[in-house]
Parts: structure tokens; C-alpha cells; sequence
């Protein structure tokens, strides 16, 4: 089910290292780059000096043409470097983004959740902004070298004309970095926190859009609202901290960075006037002091740009270590549709026994919503077996021996409320591409109208949860996925609730008759579904309290035929 990478445990750190290692190459080469780019705009002022004190030397014109020529080389390589190096480095950073949300979305959609305290929303921010910063780690890595190269050169160049000039640069540099490395922790710690909130806004709003109808139903829209602007103020109050943080930060930088280049330029004035360097030497040490600021800023940055990686990759860690809830078995269903269940006790069931033969239609009827909810997640493995008492057999093995993958495969639990997604309605039926019954579906779930009421058919464009279509046309859109998927256990919970109820008859016979000779649960109160069954179990109370066709437990039984009858 899990691969030994997802299941490996990784802190941190050791995401990092990951993204670091799978990307040396892409960082040799950007560092080599982005280091020519760097050494190039160190040695324009140094070459600018050079020409300076050659030209008042010499006054050869043909020294000046070899120096402007020399100009032009430096200033085609820090070009070309600058920009060949960015473009390897982006699309190294934007490829390891890439495989970092593909992991982080795989782990939320593995068939057996993972024992993770986040809820959607907040998994979603995390494979996508933090799988971005973390992954900004392949772009800091090489800026920092570069930068470094190019406040050695400076310091060296500076160390040549006069050593106080380069140990000012070397002692200036170390300053400042041990300034900042203070307010970068700061700044990781307050973008953690930051992230987190921001995932719990995000979290609450999926839940509003999930819930707003019935929300608006009971009126209860209004509180959800009130506590939406509560994480929401608690997520804008943490950014405006991290954008205080942010300012003192880069202010404090650009300070420190400006009062070295005054002091070189104030000291190299001195020296200069006290005759101790010549004017070729005070242009070039005037001429750094400004050219080094820039990659004073960008070194003086990278820190802050570490702390919010490794911020990113602890959050992406807390989804990527975390165990799943049960350890699911290996084994593959036997040939065959029975399906038995044997005292199981869960939420509302109690001892709950009964079994489907192979290739029967059983409709279940559920006095109690909760407890056809509950039944419905136990069949779609969506609790552990671990987390229920009894058992539950497909084709005669335990559901906890079996893989999810392969239970599903073989069984097919269909949601009441089952997700609509942006696409077409043909990307909806069969997301694979892979039905051979996809006009069969359609058919026998009564979406033939919708299908037939656009110009493109299949090809009509669906909006994400369906947004353009009714509740009606939902339902049957998902009942048609379901039915496509042509399984050989098929268990369908409130298949119709929100069509008529002469629509719910056809829908009744198409799929009885296509369901014809393969396994077919139905839960449903719906009279339509519950006469083409073979049989019906009546489910009170978390047991089967009684069973027969629908026609006799309405003739025989009152308790039943009042909660079924419309």
C-alpha cells in the first residue's frame, strides 16, 4: 500500500538533505554560475581602478581599448552567468516543489488515513506553500555561496590595496551575519506559527463550503461565520507579526550592510589622502563599497530564507512521519461477491450479522441515519478493523487481512454525498478512462436528460462540487461513476434522495436489471429501490430486526411500513 520512502520517517532535516542530494547537480552548476555572475559584478569597480590609475599612468589609447574590452567581457559574463544560472536553479526549485506536493497529497489520499491531527484544508496549505518554501532551499543553498564569493573577492581585492581595508570588509561581514542570525530564528519560529493558522483558516473555510447549505437550513450560517473571522483575524494578526519581524529584519540588514560600505569608503578616503593608497586604488575601494552591498543583502538574506524552509519542512514532516491509522493487510479478495457480516459493534451497530450471496440485491433499510452512516463507513473500510468488534468477510476473508486497494477493487462503496470534481461529466463517470459501461451507466442512472441537454454530451464541462448542475443531477452524476465502475461488491447508500420520485422508479429498475447477477447492497428508505431488492433487511436500533421482501414487511409489518411509505 506504502511505498519504505513514504514510510520512512523524515524530520525536518532530513527533508532538506532529500532536496539538497536530489538536486546537486542542478546546484554545482547554478553555484558556478551564480558565482561568475557575482565575481563579475566584484570585479567591475576593481577593473574601473585598474584602467584609472593605468590611463593617468600611461595615457595610452591603446591601453584604454583593451581595458573598455576587458569592460565588456565582465559585463557579458554577468549576463549570461546571471541568467543561466536563475533559470537552472528555478527550475530546480519549481521541479522539487512539484515532487514534494505530489508526496504530501499522496500521504493525504492513501486509502488508510494517516494519524495525523490536520484536518483537508490544513493539509492542502502544506502541500502547496510549504512544499514552495521548502523547496526555495536549492535557490538559498547557491545565493549564499555566491554571495560569499563575491565578499571574498572584494576582501581580497580590498586586502591588496591596503590590508586594514580587507580585514574591515572580512570583521564586518562576520558582524553582521551574527546580528541577523538572531532575528532569522525569530522569523522561523513566527512563519511556523503563521503557516499553522493560516492552514486552520484555510481548513475552516472547506468546511464552510462543504457545509453552507444546511448550514443556511438550521440558520446556523451566522455562528460559522463568527467562528471563520475568529482564525481568520488570529491568521492575519500572526502574518502582520511575521511582516514586523520581516521589516526589522531587512531594515536591520540594509543598516549594517550601508554603515560597512560608509566605513569602507570613509576608510579608503583616509588612507587615499594620507597618501598610503593611489587613486586607481581609492576608485576601485569607493567602487566596491557600493557594488558590495548587494551581495551583502543577498548573504545577509539567506539565513532568514533557511529558517523558513526548515519552518516549511517541519510542518511537511508532522504529515510525512506521521504512522496510519492501522497497518492494513496484504491479502487480495478470492473470486466472488458474498459478503457477510458477523457481530460487528460500532458506533450505533449492535452485534450486527447478516450476509449478502454472491450476485444477490439487497436493500437495507435503515431506521436510524447514524447507523446506516455507520454501516457505510465499516464497509468502505473507512474505520480500522481494529476499531470495531465482530468481523467483516469478502468472499470469505477478513477485511483486515485484505489490502485497501485491492477491497476496494473488489467492493465499492458509493457515498450518499459523493464529491463532484471540475471536469466533464464524462471525467467524473470514468475518472480512469478505463469503463467499458459508461453508456450503460448513464442510462440506467437517468443521466441520459442532463447528458442530453448540452451540445457536448460527455464533454459537458462540470464546475468543481458540481456548482452548475442540480442537487438531482449530482446524485445521478455519482450514482453513474458508481455503476461504471462495474465492481463485483456494490454497496450504494442513499442513491436517491434528491430526485423525483418517477425518476427514482426507472432508476430503481435500470439498476436492478444492470446489476443483474452481481452483488448489489442498497441502504435506502426509498420504496422504489427497496421493491426490486431480492430482499430486505430492516435495520433498528444497530441490528437486523427483521427480513423479507418489501411487499410483505409492508403488508406484515406497521413500524415498517410507516418509516418507508410516501
Amino acid at each position: 500500500m506504502t511505498t519504505p520512502d513514504t514510510l520512512r520517517p523524515r524530520p525536518a532535516s532530513d527533508i532538506l538533505r532529500t532536496a539538497l542530494r536530489r538536486n546537486r547537480g542542478a546546484m554545482i552548476w547554478g553555484t558556478v554560475l551564480m558565482g561568475l555572475y557575482q565575481a563579475g559584478e566584484t570585479a567591475f569597480p576593481i577593473a574601473l581602478g585598474l584602467i584609472v590609475e593605468h590611463t593617468m599612468r600611461d595615457r595610452n589609447l591603446g591601453s584604454l581599448g583593451l581595458s573598455i574590452a576587458a569592460l565588456a567581457v565582465i559585463i557579458t559574463t554577468v549576463s549570461l552567468s546571471w541568467r543561466f544560472g536563475m533559470r537552472i536553479l528555478q527550475k530546480a526549485n519549481t521541479t522539487e516543489a512539484h515532487r514534494w506536493r505530489v508526496k504530501v497529497a499522496a500521504c493525504g489520499l492513501q486509502p488508510v488515513a494517516r494519524d495525523v491531527d490536520l484536518k483537508s484544508g490544513e493539509i492542502l496549505t502544506i502541500a502547496t506553500e510549504d512544499a514552495d518554501q521548502t523547496a526555495d532551499i536549492i535557490e538559498v543553498v547557491p545565493l549564499l555561496i555566491s554571495s560569499l564569493v563575491a565578499v571574498v573577492v572584494a576582501a581580497v581585492a580590498l586586502g591588496l590595496a591596503d590590508i586594514r581595508l580587507g580585514l574591515l570588509v572580512i570583521v564586518g561581514t562576520a558582524a553582521i551575519m551574527s546580528v541577523l542570525s538572531v532575528l532569522s530564528r525569530r522569523i522561523g519560529s513566527s512563519t511556523q506559527e503563521q503557516q499553522a493558522r493560516v492552514a486552520r483558516a484555510g481548513a475552516k473555510v472547506a468546511d464552510l463550503i462543504t457545509g453552507l447549505r444546511p448550514l443556511h437550513g438550521f440558520g446556523g450560517n451566522h455562528a460559522a461565520f463568527r467562528s471563520y473571522r475568529k482564525v481568520s483575524t488570529e491568521a492575519k494578526l500572526q502574518a502582520v507579526t511575521v511582516a514586523k519581524v520581516n521589516g526589522a529584519y531587512a531594515g536591520t540588514a540594509l543598516a549594517l550592510n550601508a554603515v560597512l560600505a560608509g566605513a569602507v569608503t570613509l576608510t579608503a578616503g583616509w588612507l587615499a589622502f594620507d597618501g598610503q593608497i593611489n587613486i586607481g586604488e581609492l576608485v576601485m575601494a569607493v567602487g566596491l563599497a557600493q557594488f558590495i552591498m548587494e551581495p551583502l543583502r543577498l548573504f545577509s538574506e539567506m539565513p532568514k530564507y533557511v529558517m523558513i524552509a526548515r519552518a516549511s519542512a517541519e510542518r511537511m514532516a508532522l504529515v510525512l512521519t506521521a504512522p496510519p491509522v492501522t497497518t492494513p493487510g496484504s491479502e487480495h479478495p478470492a473470486a466472488g461477491g458474498n459478503l457477510e457480516i458477523d457481530c460487528v459493534r460500532y458506533g450505533t451497530l449492535r452485534d450486527l450479522k447478516f450476509t449478502v450471496a454472491a450476485g444477490e440485491f439487497v436493500a437495507i433499510a435503515a431506521y436510524q441515519p447514524r447507523a446506516a452512516a455507520d454501516l457505510a463507513a465499516v464497509l468502505a473500510a473507512n474505520v480500522p478493523p481494529d476499531a470495531y468488534e465482530g468481523a467483516v468477510r469478502v468472499a470469505g476473508q477478513e477485511l483486515g487481512e485484505l489490502s485497501v486497494e485491492a477491497v476496494r477493487a473488489h467492493m465499492l462503496v458509493n457515498p450518499y454525498d459523493g464529491e463532484i470534481f471540475a471536469g466533464t461529466l464524462r471525467t467524473n463517470i470514468d475518472p480512469s478512462g478505463t469503463s467499458r459501461t459508461v453508456p450503460e451507466a448513464v442510462e440506467a442512472s437517468m443521466l441520459t436528460d442532463v447528458v442530453a441537454l448540452h451540445r457536448d454530451g460527455l464533454d459537458y464541462g462540470v464546475r468543481d462540487r458540481g456548482a452548475n448542475l442540480s442537487g438531482g443531477q449530482r446524485q445521478r452524476l455519482s450514482l453513474a461513476r458508481a455503476l461504471a465502475a462495474d465492481s463485483e461488491v456494490l454497496v450504494l447508500h442513499d442513491p436517491t434522495t434528491a430526485v423525483d420520485a418517477v425518476t427514482e422508479q426507472l432508476i430503481a429498475r435500470n439498476v436492478a436489471k444492470l446489476r443483474r447477477g452481481r452483488t448489489t447492497v442498497v441502504i435506502t428508505s426509498s420504496p422504489a429501490l427497496l421493491d426490486v431488492a431480492d430482499r430486505v433487511l430492516v435495520l433498528d436500533e444497530g441490528v437486523v430486526t427483521a427480513e423479507d421482501t418489501h411487499r410483505n414487511l409492508l403488508a406484515g409489518d406497521a413500524d415498517y411500513c410507516l418509516a418507508v411509505a410516501r
